[in-house]
């Protein structure tokens, strides 16, 4: 029975990842790097920043400084959202609606820091309807590692195995199938491929395609 659905943000609540990887390439390329691609950008979704550093700087050699580069790709996002502003993906009001008829709790676990996850939520109206809010900053690894969601599970008192996951990237499904949810994604600007498709409960289309997992 499911008891919780613990969501992702970025890709998955808000359509954002867009504007993170061309913020990625943009301040990869003005640091010196053009042979940063859309690939690497890729690989930094949702990953915790020691490994996304060291996983930089063995591709790109020990001048790559993920964090100073991070900083700039962090301006450049705020400017394009700023420019473009934020959009709700797809079926999130529906699945909420949903999740509070059958007095199923819902909680977010982020990458993104926890001041302004609370922002993009309350920006789209949606940051009261969740139980619980966490970010993998309040834990000691971030995703791929299954920290933040066994924080997650632990803030609203349910077990992982209880819990189904909504992820859109590979950092994010390893993190959750590694503790024990049930993780089902949403593809956003990439597929699974055949090394993530064995980790996966389901794959749906849409936010709003979750309750026929649930009913």
């Amino acid at each position: 029975m499911i008891k919780a659905v613990i969501f992702d943000m970025d890709g998955v609540l808000i359509d954002t990842e867009k504007h993170y990887n061309a913020a990625w390439c943009e301040a990869a390329h003005m640091a010196g790097f053009e042979k940063f691609k859309r690939e690497h950008a890729l690989m930094l979704r949702s990953c915790d920043a020691r490994l996304a550093s060291e996983m930089m700087r063995d591709i790109f050699g020990a001048g790559f400084d993920y964090y100073a580069i991070r900083e700039v790709r962090r301006r450049l996002v705020a400017e394009r959202l700023e420019k473009y502003g934020l959009e709700k993906k797809p079926g999130i009001d529906e699945i909420l609606a949903f999740l509070h008829e059958r007095n199923i709790k819902a909680a977010v676990a982020t990458a993104t820091p926890i001041e302004l996850t609370l922002r993009h939520l309350e920006r789209i109206g949606v940051q009261g309807q969740f139980d619980k809010i966490v970010s993998a900053k309040q834990v000691a690894h971030g995703k791929p590692a299954p920290d933040v969601y066994l924080y997650a599970c632990g803030q609203i008192g349910e077990n992982p195995s209880d819990c189904i996951a909504v992820e859109d990237s590979p950092n994010g499904i390893k993190s959750a199938y590694a503790a024990g949810c049930k993780p089902v994604m949403v593809p956003d600007l990439t597929q699974p491929d055949e090394e993530l498709r064995p980790l996966l409960y389901a794959v749906v289309d849409s936010l709003a395609d979750i309750p026929a997992l649930i009913d």
